[in-house]
């Protein structure tokens, strides 16, 4: 299975927690989203794994992400860990397993949780595996130690104005999907006048031009909202097709606009 079997829109759900996360994300189902990003940090785990059972919707018809935190990244806390995830989820596996961080300074050895996830996805625990906030070096060393097309995405901040050219263009080179978290840069390309201005030629927002940009560049992309008239309006994005010129004047607004930068952080390419 290859990267290509992620649903290339994708919905966020940090901060959706309690009956209210709950309640959202089954709004966010009936508007019509499939792909739920969770993660281990997030304390989301349980709301997710509620929300899908409550919609009354088969488990296959959904394609559940979640993600090892980097304070579980050892030996001994990795695959359990991973156990207590699809408990939490009430899953038997998720689709996609991601490493969230990679271990700062390489506190944790690389070798040591890279081949706990590709042993997790030997155990069944997951249909596909990848990572997050990987830089260009340390998706190489993921090649050399995995091999190939071991990964099905690298799952990083990516935005109109953070676009990272240097780590897309090397993942495109590699057949390698980015996922793009942080999309609408905390809902603020709603206010850029050229996204509002293609968007509305499109008859949809600011924030839909902006998603259907990103995909349009091969990204899968996973905003976040509590409201249904952002999730309605996200969620058309799939149905925008932009042309050339307008892509052009998207990828202007590149200014390498970074929102997440962790003390822990990674040194980014871009």
């Amino acid at each position: 299975m290859n990267s290509s079997s992620i649903p290339q829109m994708g919905l966020g759900t940090f901060g959706r927690t309690g009956d209210a996360g709950i309640e959202a994300l089954l709004t966010a189902i009936e508007v019509g989203y499939r792909h739920i990003d969770t993660a281990q940090s997030y304390d989301t785990e349980s709301s997710v794994g509620a929300a899908i059972r409550r919609s009354g919707l088969p488990r296959g018809d959904f394609f559940v992400t979640t993600k090892v935190a980097d304070t579980n990244l050892d030996k001994a806390s990795f695959m359990p860990s991973v156990e207590k995830s699809l408990e939490t989820l009430g899953m038997d596996r998720v689709d996609l397993l991601l490493i969230h961080w990679p271990s700062q300074h390489d506190q944790v050895p690389f070798e040591h949780y890279m081949l706990a996830l590709a042993e997790a996805k030997a155990k069944g625990f997951a249909r596909l595996i990848g990572v997050s906030n990987f830089p260009i070096a340390d998706l190489e060393r993921t090649r050399a130690l995995l091999g190939e097309g071991a990964i099905a995405t690298d799952q990083v901040e990516i935005h109109p104005y953070l676009q990272s050219p240097k780590l897309r263009d090397f993942s495109r080179s590699r057949s390698l999907t980015l996922t793009a978290y942080q999309p609408l840069y905390k809902g603020k390309v709603n206010d850029d006048p050229v996204l509002r201005k293609i968007g509305a030629s499109h008859g949809v927002s600011a924030a839909a031009a902006g998603l259907a940009f990103l995909m349009q560049e091969g990204h899968v992309v996973i905003p976040a909202s509590s409201s249904r008239a952002n999730l309605d309006g996200n969620f058309a994005a799939l149905k925008v097709r932009l042309s050339e010129d307008e892509m052009n004047r998207i990828r202007a607004l590149d200014r390498g606009l970074r929102h997440i930068n962790p003390t822990k952080s990674p040194r980014w390419d871009d």
